[in-house]
């Protein structure tokens, strides 16, 4: 089942997190990705050791020429890096993107612990995509950052959810994977309620991209046609699977297995 997702990222050089896994985990779910490029990365699993930015008219151009041509079922948004590059990206989705649901991970700091978004850029995020975004996915220091709450445990992260709600976005989908415990809870706030999904923490340090491949991995679910909660129900099941088959490569924080991940999921109704 094919479904366009627009995506616009920064360019990961060891492959493992930003545009390439966001094309991988799309293409691996059967989607058809697109890409706009927001910044270029020197980077491998030891951390990120450049950054060069994309101008914000050129991403404007490459957003444009796709949806004006391709088009789009789902867009995604990761690393954005400064203000003018939210400004870029939120102008276009505003003129252009319609009804078409929006995946906004606000990527702030790479797995690494590398900064990835200007220290001025927060309210400029705040302001411009938390009201554009259809599906807001934090991890937990981004979610603290955003909301101003502090997130001790699980019983914190509906307040925080809820914060970030009141702020614009439709729904958000905390992931608590940043706490610790034997079992990792991840929340979805969203106009229907709450859910809280609940699966044993997998013991690995091979977890490069992963906030970037389970955003994407939603993304293409929604342009498939899924609920948002299907969406994200089937994404976690494919995100766990990739990390569990993880490869093993460089001599850092290794990137995940996008493909063996496919093979957890058998359809778009997996439960």
């Amino acid at each position: 089942m094919k479904g366009r997702v627009l995506i616009a990222a920064g360019s990961d050089s060891g492959g493992g997190a930003g545009i390439q896994a966001d094309i991988k985990a799309v293409t691996a779910l059967g989607g058809y990705a697109a890409t706009a490029i927001t910044a270029l990365t020197a980077q491998n699993t030891r951390g990120v050791f450049g950054i060069h930015g994309v101008p914000p008219d050129f991403i404007r151009q490459q957003m444009r020429l796709v949806l004006e041509d391709i088009g789009a079922d789902a867009i995604k948004t990761g690393m954005l890096g400064d203000v003018a590059t939210i400004e870029a990206v939120a102008e276009v989705l505003e003129e252009q993107a319609g009804a078409v649901p929006i995946v906004v991970d606000p990527v702030m700091v790479a797995q690494s612990g590398d900064p990835l978004l200007d220290p001025g850029a927060e309210d400029a995020l705040l302001a411009r995509m938390l009201p554009l975004a259809g599906l807001l996915t934090p991890n937990v220091p981004e979610a603290e950052r955003l909301s101003g709450l502090t997130i001790a445990g699980p019983a914190d992260m509906p307040a925080a959810a809820e914060a970030l709600r009141a702020r614009g976005a439709a729904a958000v989908l905390l992931k608590g994977g940043h706490l610790e415990g034997e079992t990792l809870v991840d929340l979805l706030l969203h106009e229907g309620g709450l859910e809280r999904y609940e699966s044993p923490r997998i013991a690995s340090d091979q977890t490069h991209g992963t906030g970037c491949t389970l955003a994407s991995a939603i993304a293409a679910g929604l342009a498939q046609g899924l609920g948002l909660e299907p969406a994200v129900r089937r994404a976690r099941l494919y995100l766990q699977e990739a990390i569990r088959r993880a490869p093993g490569l460089g001599q850092g924080s290794g990137p995940v297995d996008h493909w063996a991940g496919a093979k957890a999921v058998e359809g778009p109704e997996t439960a």
